[in-house]
């Protein structure tokens, strides 16, 4: 297994070269933005990813960490998801196992499981014509916190359905 330090120096190294290839300019912000994510575990936001950084004490604007995300995108560094909100979510992809989402439609809690029976399925499965190298896959639902609050909610009012 690799470790989060030889990772970090991998999508640094990776980053550099998207950088190079594409005529844009190599700035302490945009690695420091890529050092984060990869510092940190699961998903994120944007806003969250400014305020965290500023909790340490890295002061970077809205706007490079908008536009370094969309870099972070296309050098597949970074994968962008929609849980059902009007919010992005995103996580990092070097390195990270294919996994699944359940996704709780009552509070929006997300939780990420590895299912082998999944993705033995999907590694069996021919595509023609299509390599695949990362899926996702989304499960939408209750989860117990908010089926048991409910099932509490129906018994003391019962009336109330």
């Amino acid at each position: 297994m690799i470790t989060k330090n030889k990772t970090k120096e991998v999508v640094k190294e990776k980053f550099t070269e998207y950088l190079t290839a594409n005529g844009h300019r190599k700035t302490p912000e945009r690695y420091a933005i890529l050092d984060h994510i990869y510092s940190t575990e699961g998903h994120f936001d944007l806003e969250t990813l400014y305020e965290s950084m500023g909790r340490e004490n890295f002061r970077v604007s809205r706007a490079t960490i908008y536009n370094t995300i969309d870099l972070l995108l296309d050098c597949h560094l970074v994968l962008k998801h929609q849980f059902g909100k009007n919010i992005s979510y995103y996580e990092k992809s070097y390195n990270n196992d294919n996994h699944h989402h359940l996704i709780c439609t009552e509070c929006g809690t997300v939780r990420e499981i590895k299912d082998k029976s999944i993705a033995r399925i999907i590694s069996n499965k021919k595509v023609t014509k299509f390599k695949p190298v990362y899926y996702s896959l989304y499960m939408y639902g209750i989860c117990s916190t908010c089926s048991a609050a409910k099932q509490k909610q129906i018994k003391n009012n019962p009336n109330k359905l």
